[in-house]
């Protein structure tokens, strides 16, 4: 009986001694000390653009009123700082009691996240993101994510897959989106016009190497029609005798391959090849989208270029902050005569999956393979569109990217139709009254 109480004692010896170790390590060396919530106070509130709290200290709670709306954005408390989104990309001013106000408008937000989520999980997506910019301020009014983070549950469901900050921290391959972005540089620099017709087959090499087209079009497009139609082989020919150097200049122009100033949180450059290692190749496929990678916060603020009458207006996150100069990219003509291209690429080509009857609406679609491997994915895509509204006067520009839908998943099925329904309820909630006479109602 005395030996086995003996050890009893040294076992809870030992393990108060480890314990003690262990607490010291803490201090000296700094060791994570866990994700286990802890008392806070005289933290700075998390705003929303009208003033809506969406994290506040009460007494010695952190709190999040707005519950799920903008968790990725809004981040969660560690035990003693933030550690992801404002409250650890702000930290330092949170903790000094000072406010943090973002642009984003709280409406928006709740639109746009709640038709992504039911997008997502109708079509079986793994995630997808939206982004809304005030056209003529550059103002992010949305930055939505599916799956959604809730801070209110503090680390219990923190991991990588639902805190990500996909908007601004995820980088991809965009796709036919970019072909309105080359078509504009080319405008532009009067390489094109927009009735300039080209021989379109089906395929066509280049560099030595075949450029498909997807959708079954006349052998002989406009560029008009090279739009329409989405059409690979129609961008080779536009490209062909273009210096790579101007183009990489225009992508450059339009914020790709440079990191988004967003004042704090993080954002990821995405990708683009220096021009001088293009090959004929690369450059044609760079032109229609692939080769390259962006974030949908990058893509948002370079359609913006064509909604606000060709001027780059750095996108902002972060109320209250310098901003950096707008510059000018292409002429406002052509920014005009790219917005009426675009929105015949709606109204043409799919008014249901992207217009709104009596609105007008433009943008692009994007379906692109997945690089997996090293080689394109034939099961996996992310499904794209890019727009804005209304299309002679643009107030908002909004992107949707959704990925890895297991049922239906080019951008006309999936990311089209949620730009559609984001439309449909913002143009509500502005109270406009429809513009063009519904041809569907139309009596004779």
């Amino acid at each position: 009986m005395l030996r086995r109480r003996s050890r009893t004692l040294l076992v809870l010896a030992l393990l108060a001694f480890l314990g003690l170790v262990y607490a010291y390590a803490q201090i000296e060396w700094k060791m994570p000390q866990g994700f286990a919530p802890m008392p806070v106070s005289e933290r700075g509130r998390i705003l929303a653009s009208d003033g809506s709290v969406l994290a506040e200290t009460v007494g010695t709670e952190r709190l999040y009123p707005q519950g799920s709306l903008a968790g990725q954005l809004v981040g969660v408390m560690g035990r003693d700082r933030g550690l992801e989104g404002a409250e650890h990309f702000f930290d330092s001013m949170l903790a000094r009691g000072e406010d943090v106000r973002l642009t984003i408008d709280p409406a928006v937000q709740a639109v746009a996240e709640s038709v992504l989520a039911e997008g997502v999980q109708r079509e079986q997506g793994q995630y997808g993101s939206v982004v809304a910019m005030d056209v003529r301020t550059g103002r992010v009014l949305a930055a939505a994510t599916y799956p959604p983070y809730d801070p209110t549950d503090g680390t219990r469901s923190y991991n990588t897959y639902t805190w990500r900050n996909r908007p601004l921290a995820d980088a991809f391959e965009p796709g036919s989106v970019v072909k309105a972005l080359t078509v504009a540089a080319l405008l532009n620099d009067g390489v094109t016009t927009p009735n300039t017709e080209y021989s379109t087959p089906m395929v066509r090499r280049v560099g030595g190497r075949a450029i498909h087209d997807a959708v079954y079009h006349p052998p002989r497009l406009t560029t008009k029609g090279i739009l329409r139609y989405s059409s690979n082989v129609g961008i080779s020919h536009l490209v062909e005798n273009y210096p790579a150097r101007k183009l990489h200049a225009y992508m450059r122009a339009y914020g790709f391959g440079q990191v988004p100033d967003l004042r704090g949180f993080d954002t990821t450059p995405g990708v683009l090849p220096s021009w001088d290692k293009w090959s004929q190749h690369l450059k044609t496929v760079i032109a229609f989208g692939q080769g390259m990678s962006v974030s949908l916060v990058q893509l948002a603020a370079a359609y913006n270029v064509l909604a606000n009458d060709g001027v780059y207006i750095p996108p902002v996150l972060l109320e209250g902050v310098p901003r950096a100069q707008p510059r000018e990219v292409i002429r406002p003509e052509v920014a005009k005569a790219t917005r009426t291209l675009l929105q015949a690429v709606v109204e043409e080509g799919i008014p249901h999956q992207a217009g709104l009857p009596g609105y007008t609406v433009g943008g692009k679609t994007g379906t692109a393979q997945v690089v997996v491997g090293n080689r394109y994915s034939d099961t996996i895509y992310n499904s794209v569109f890019a727009g804005f509204y209304p299309v002679d006067k643009p107030r908002m520009t909004v992107v949707v990217m959704v990925h890895g839908a297991q049922r239906r998943h080019h951008g006309s099925q999936l990311a089209a139709p949620i730009f559609r329904d984001i439309a449909s309820e913002v143009f509500s909630s502005w109270a406009l009254p429809p513009l063009l006479e519904d041809k569907d109602t139309k009596q004779p």
